[in-house]
């Protein structure tokens, strides 16, 4: 663990449990996709691990997969559960409801835009600066507010890995090399002149719910919210 300068703050990054278009592999983006029975148990056993942390604060997405999965976190403690809009997945446009195999079929020009340039969003979607601007105002809150505290932010994939590239300052292009798994936990210590990351990707407090559900999502799109 670094050492905690005055400075400092730990982030406890975790996304959201599996939801029926995560394993249908369908863009969720802003679409307000509830958690599936899997993912209710994936945020029990989350919150289980968590319970023995003394968190400070609590911020979750407010579309419901991430909001109900922040609800079993936040009934283990006693600091308050707060929701901030600037956790949500980015909008994914026409593409939401879609696999990538459709989009591919349907829109295979902005697709490839998309791919290549953080200025080409999907039709009717959220420009990637746009996403990040929203990172950098919540890091901006999150470093004034809650120094030498521990934070937990419950999101999505494609939002987390885009607040990874910010915090570490990497190429917004960069998020594809973070694989964030449902119900995963990382651990990030953020600093005023930068960030060191510590944890990735942490499903652990997984295994008891069994080997085929405990096991990283095969060919899963990180992105897909």
């Amino acid at each position: 663990m670094p050492d905690r300068p005055n400075s400092s703050i730990r982030l406890l990054l975790a996304r959201h449990g599996l939801t029926d278009w995560n394993i249908e592999r369908r863009y969720q983006g802003q679409t307000d996709v509830p958690l599936n029975e899997t993912g209710r148990r994936q945020a029990h056993a989350l919150a289980r691990r968590l319970a023995g942390e003394e968190i400070d604060a609590i911020y979750a997405s407010d579309l419901r997969r991430a909001w109900e999965t922040a609800q079993y976190i936040a009934g283990r403690h006693t600091c308050p559960l707060q929701p901030d809009p600037r956790l949500r997945e980015m909008c994914f446009g026409v593409w939401e409801g879609l696999t990538y195999d459709e989009i591919s079929r349907m829109y295979p020009e902005a697709l490839a835009a998309w791919v290549a340039s953080p200025d080409s969003p999907p039709p009717g979607g959220e420009p990637l600066g746009q996403v990040v601007q929203r990172v950098d105002e919540m890091l901006a809150a999150l470093r004034k507010t809650h120094r030498r505290q521990t934070v937990v932010l419950v999101a999505h994939g494609g939002l987390l890995q885009v607040l990874l590239c910010t915090a570490l300052e990497f190429p917004p292009l960069a998020r594809w090399k973070f694989r964030l798994d449902t119900a995963s936990l990382s651990e990030l210590y953020l600093y005023d002149d930068g960030a060191i990351l510590t944890s990735l990707n942490d499903r652990h407090h997984l295994l008891d719910m069994g080997r085929s559900r405990a096991a990283p999502e095969r060919d899963a799109d990180p992105s897909a919210g």
